[in-house]
């Protein structure tokens, strides 16, 4: 039986990917993730003092987390169970828990559990883990590509070590293509495969730190001319033709997601139209639903904007209307229009913060009653009652400002800036203040101003 399972294990070798055969053997020859793995660092001391535990281990796609959690269990001579958490749930988790218990009490070796995309678990079968966990019969490892704050439940991410892992780098990718065009046991130069240098940079750049991808592609490309009958040399077309349109990192519901919807917003209200077409060119790749774009677009036009451009909102409504209108891809240049314009457009916040400060004391303070003069008095009744009593209609006022008192307790909330429009707004607003104080005086003493 160990004699087959030897033959399996020799065929699948054969026949997995490159990325898969390609896969470190040693911590020594592990590429990237230097700031936890260099000498010194705290994954490496824990993994040099045999401490690790329990680790979460979230990262990009293609960056090691797989490699590097079957190096530890190397490393610690632990057998090493591998479960997926898109298919696996809490009856393989408690098989591997039984069996690393009875490991551990028979031939005292640890037993290295890595659940691949660990997010996935919901609650309970997160909760399946902590006994044997917090027992120390299983060292847990989890990879992500969450925010695992997020995505682990708390008591699990008590008992965890978090390490954040890095995309790789253009020159760590292209260093392990090269690893891999060199190496006659695993890798492609038993075929006598090359590849230009060119070539190989742009797999390693179109890439995106996906180590896995860039594999990939170069074995393809080698693959391809093979099964042509030609000497297996890669250029630069034929690597572009194997990787094909290169996918866009981005997550609909994870971090990326909320980064770059958060850098568009931020290049917007930081007057950058460039960096905000980049932003949004990037959603709008990524297949981000473009009515989620236009509510973002609209709603900086009112934070950010404000006053100082009054139109800004008016083109982000008509950026909204045409989204839903036309929709993909022609609603593009709508969006783009409005996002230049706001970008462009003069800065104030001055009105996100009156309506902030405002529901702020709404939330905390006793709430005003309203001025009986103001009251409504157009029902049955109430005039009887007083409402309306002694009103001053503001347009038969001089210059339409009355003064009448509009709160009991007055306050101010809206605080023009002397940017865009909003300046002319402000000078406006104290003339009203002027006019208002002119006439309360009025009211007091109709007398008063009279010579």
């Amino acid at each position: 039986m160990d004699l087959f399972s030897e033959q399996e294990r020799a065929a699948l070798a054969r026949n997995a990917p490159l990325a898969t055969r390609m896969r470190p053997r040693t911590l020594d020859e592990f590429v990237g993730q230097e700031h936890i793995l260099a000498s010194g660092r705290l994954l490496r001391r824990m993994l040099d003092a045999d401490r690790l535990r329990t680790a979460i281990l979230c990262g990009p796609p293609g960056c090691g987390k797989t490699t590097l959690a079957r190096l530890v269990a190397e490393k610690s001579q632990a057998r090493f169970e591998w479960l997926n958490a898109t298919s696996a749930g809490v009856k393989d988790v408690r098989a591997i828990g039984e069996a690393a218990r009875q490991r551990l009490t028979s031939t005292r070796q640890r037993t290295v559990l890595f659940i691949d995309e660990i997010h996935r678990f919901n609650r309970g079968q997160q909760d399946a883990l902590l006994a044997d966990v917090e027992e120390g019969v299983l060292t847990l490892i989890g990879a992500t590509t969450e925010n695992p704050y997020f995505s682990v439940n708390g008591p699990l991410l008590s008992r965890s070590t978090i390490f954040a892992l890095r995309a790789l780098s253009a020159d760590q990718i292209a260093a392990l293509c090269r690893r891999a065009l060199a190496d006659s046991e695993r890798g492609l130069a038993a075929q006598s495969a090359t590849c230009d240098d060119d070539a190989l940079l742009w797999l390693a750049e179109q890439a995106e730190g996906d180590a896995r991808r860039a594999l990939n592609a170069l074995e393809i490309a080698v693959a391809s001319q093979l099964a042509a009958g030609q000497p297996p040399h890669v250029t630069l077309a034929i690597a572009a033709d194997s990787m094909q349109r290169k996918i866009i990192s981005y997550d609909a519901s994870g971090d990326l997601h909320y980064d770059v919807t958060s850098a568009f917003i931020k290049s917007m209200r930081g007057s950058d139209p460039d960096a905000a077409i980049y932003w949004l060119a990037r959603m709008l790749e990524a297949g981000e639903d473009p009515r989620f774009i236009a509510r973002r677009v609209a709603i900086c036009a009112s934070e950010d904007v404000g006053c100082a451009d009054p139109t800004a909102v008016l083109v982000a409504a008509a950026a909204v209307q045409v989204t839903e209108l036309v929709g993909v891809p022609e609603c593009e240049y709508a969006l783009a229009q409005a996002a230049v314009h706001i970008a462009c457009a003069p800065k104030s916040n001055a009105v996100a913060l009156a309506i902030s400060e405002a529901r702020r004391e709404v939330r905390e303070r006793p709430v005003q009653p309203v001025p009986i003069h103001l009251r409504d008095a157009s029902y049955p009744g109430a005039a009887r009652r007083g409402h309306g009593a002694g009103y001053v209609y503001a347009h038969e006022a001089p210059g339409g400002v009355s003064g009448q008192a509009h709160m009991d307790q007055p306050r101010v909330y809206y605080r023009p800036t002397d940017r865009g429009a909003e300046a002319a707004l402000a000078a406006r607003l104290e003339e009203f203040r002027r006019l208002r104080a002119a006439a309360a005086a009025q009211q007091r003493d109709p007398l008063a101003g009279r010579g």
